[in-house]
């Protein structure tokens, strides 16, 4: 590199390593006979042979036929308009791979005698997938937040007929919200490719947590489930589910006294999940009691609608028994 006044200027041998280096593969388009003719890096970013007769209709194709006639717009423009241009598109290779190649390139400005258009490929397929990966991402996320708005705002309905001052609903409906938070936090990556999921017995342990800790209640609650993953969707509607029959237990049932034992096990049936959820030593409810409630409902839309399973409750002296038949592949969405 030699040094001009203030300006710097390279030697051949220090462009082709930067050009090297950077990854950039050059082409030349001689427009009137159509032919293209590209360096060896080039020939490799495409994934096609080495061929003395390259034309740019063969080159286009390579491109994704999605983005071919936009491909072709692009660079014909280039005989009649001045000035720099860029456009990305995608190309197949062999092993019918997607590759995202950017064009670069000074439209119009070849040589005037020989007709010629230079310009270079490169190779921005990670930038391309970061892009897609992002909006992937934004987009699921506003997914999210809008299902996580409208289930906040029928349980605020749901919660406001079924309490009748609003300290009742505050703390109903804070209940409520916080399950919901906490199947939020348990879903995350499991191991050995089984995708984002939270673990079935996760959700009941950490749910339960609150009824178990402390005095009376430590060691009453017993957790035997299958180990599985549960998809994102799954995770919040079974959450639901579960501090509702909580709820009911404590008022209730098995969690509402001192002796009382709560015992939640599960099996696979087939193409089901079955999670039966048995309580010993609550009081004896009448069955209209809690059929014709608000909680009641919610577990019948919830399990019904959201979880495409049933759910049957059975009274027996003292407890009740909760039977819930759910669909395996349901519970991984």
């Amino acid at each position: 590199m030699s040094q001009i006044g203030s300006q710097p200027e390279w030697n051949a041998n220090e462009l082709r390593q930067a050009i090297k280096s950077a990854g950039v593969a050059l082409w030349t388009w001689i427009v009137d006979d159509d032919t293209f003719v590209m360096d060896a890096k080039a020939y490799e970013l495409w994934d096609i042979p080495v061929e003395q007769d390259l034309t740019f209709e063969h080159l286009s194709a390579k491109v994704h036929p999605a983005d071919r006639d936009r491909v072709r717009a692009a660079f014909v423009a280039t005989r009649a308009i001045d000035g720099p241009f860029e456009i990305d598109f995608r190309i197949l290779t062999t092993t019918s791979d997607v590759r995202w190649i950017s064009a670069r390139g000074q439209g119009n400005e070849g040589d005037a005698a020989t007709k010629k258009m230079t310009g270079i490929f490169l190779d921005v397929t990670g930038r391309k997938q970061a892009e897609e990966g992002h909006e992937l991402l934004a987009g699921e996320m506003s997914h999210r937040v809008k299902n996580l708005l409208a289930l906040a705002a029928g349980l605020t309905n749901i919660t406001s007929r079924s309490t009748e001052t609003k300290e009742e609903m505050a703390k109903q409906l804070t209940q409520r919200l916080t399950a919901l938070g906490r199947a939020h936090e348990l879903v995350r990556p499991l191991p050995d490719g089984q995708g984002n999921a939270a673990l079935l017995g996760d959700m009941f342990t950490v749910l339960l947590a609150p009824y178990d800790d402390v005095g009376a209640f430590a060691g009453r609650i017993r957790v035997a489930v299958p180990r599985m993953g549960l998809g994102d969707k799954a995770a919040t509607s079974l959450a639901l589910v579960i501090h509702e029959l909580a709820t009911n237990s404590l008022k209730y049932g098995a969690l509402s006294n001192d002796t009382g034992l709560l015992d939640i096990s599960g099996k696979v049936v087939e193409d089901d999940i079955e999670i039966v959820w048995s309580e010993q030593g609550g009081h004896t409810v009448e069955p209209t009691r809690s059929a014709e409630g608000y909680g009641s409902k919610l577990l019948q839309r919830t399990v019904s609608g959201q979880l495409k399973g049933s759910i049957d409750v059975s009274w027996v002296e003292g407890g009740v028994v909760v039977t819930l038949r759910l669909k395996e592949s349901q519970l991984a969405a």
